[in-house]
């Protein structure tokens, strides 16, 4: 691509400087033009790798801005519909960090709009662009593990910060709505299987989760497996997700921080002791999210992670919350 997308970043989010403004700025086919903040200081990092960057003071400016052609929203997750959908009226294309909506019928209202617009507006659900993901999800399709029968994912940190935004419940804070998109969706990515029976236990403080169990059945593409997540905002930074055949089980060692809390690694265990281990030391997945979006843009090719995707995620999620009972420990 010879005309890279010019992007513009809606707010200063410690998360948008230290990871997608900087994957936006080194990306193929993008441009890092535009930031909205009004703290001229909090520009300064951002400005630091991207000199020539334009500094609005509000989010409705850098919106108006003609020279920015697409939006990344990493704003608190309660504000991600409506400057979605302003984005959007205004002429962006957008991509905004997940979880996209709180509820699946929110996501219903912006893909009327992208439809409407012809624009192109996604859910910044990073780790399907990741090759690990995508070699799972190979894997499992040309049945090296056999018929998939059971699948565990964990996601765990802990964060105790009452003023962080994920520990807040009018900011749409909890662990589900930060990393059960994660532990959720990628499950489905891999096996194309929905949830048909799910049980969760749900540890709240303060109004928001802190620490969920989910366990159930899940079925689709001519298979059904029983599953079990568990995330939580209390615990030993922990990450895995295994899936479980009759002839076979992959591991994934970094699955939704590679790099960060380790390599990127796709074990294939076979029987006899067999272990495959393929590793990605070098692929950044905030980059790859980036210049898919672009070639989308540019091109006109498929996006990998639609709407369509996000929405199924977010309504288990939603299901998650319906059927949940709280507990103590």
């Amino acid at each position: 691509m010879t005309d890279p997308v010019r992007w513009g970043v809606l707010g200063a989010a410690n998360f948008a400087r230290h990871f997608m403004a900087p994957a936006i700025h080194e990306a193929l086919g993008a441009e890092l033009v535009a930031l909205a903040t009004s703290d001229p200081a909090k520009a300064d990092p951002f400005r630091a790798f991207a000199p020539g960057l334009r500094l609005h003071d509000s989010y409705e400016a850098l919106l108006a801005d003609p020279a920015v052609e697409a939006v990344y929203i990493p704003l608190p997750n309660h504000l991600h519909v409506e400057w979605t959908l302003k984005a959007l009226a205004a002429g962006k294309h957008v991509l905004t960090e997940k979880p996209i909506a709180l509820q699946a019928d929110e996501i219903d209202r912006i893909i009327a709009a992208r439809d409407a617009s012809g624009l192109l507006a996604a859910e910044a659900f990073m780790i399907l662009h990741h090759p690990q993901w995508q070699r799972a999800r190979d894997l499992v399709r040309e049945g090296a593990i056999g018929a998939v029968r059971h699948v565990d994912a964990v996601f765990s940190y802990d964060n105790r910060d009452g003023a962080n935004i994920r520990n807040r419940p009018e900011t749409g804070g909890g662990g589900i709505r930060d990393i059960g998109v994660y532990t959720y969706g990628s499950v489905r990515y891999v096996t194309g299987a929905e949830p048909e029976a799910l049980e969760a236990r749900l540890i709240r403080e303060n109004g928001v989760d802190t620490w969920a169990q989910v366990t159930g059945v899940m079925a689709g593409e001519g298979q059904r497996f029983t599953y079990s997540a568990l995330t939580s905002m209390r615990l030993f930074p922990r990450q895995e997700v295994v899936f479980q055949g009759d002839l076979g089980l992959i591991r994934l060692t970094a699955p939704f921080n590679a790099a960060v809390f380790g390599e990127a690694q796709v074990e294939l265990h076979r029987p006899g002791l067999s272990v495959t281990v393929e590793r990605f030391p070098a692929a950044r997945h905030y980059k790859l999210q980036v210049e898919a979006f672009c070639r989308s843009v540019r091109e006109g090719v498929a996006y990998p992670v639609p709407l369509e995707f996000s929405r199924g995620t977010q309504a288990m999620i939603d299901r998650v919350f319906a059927v949940a009972t709280d507990i103590s420990l």
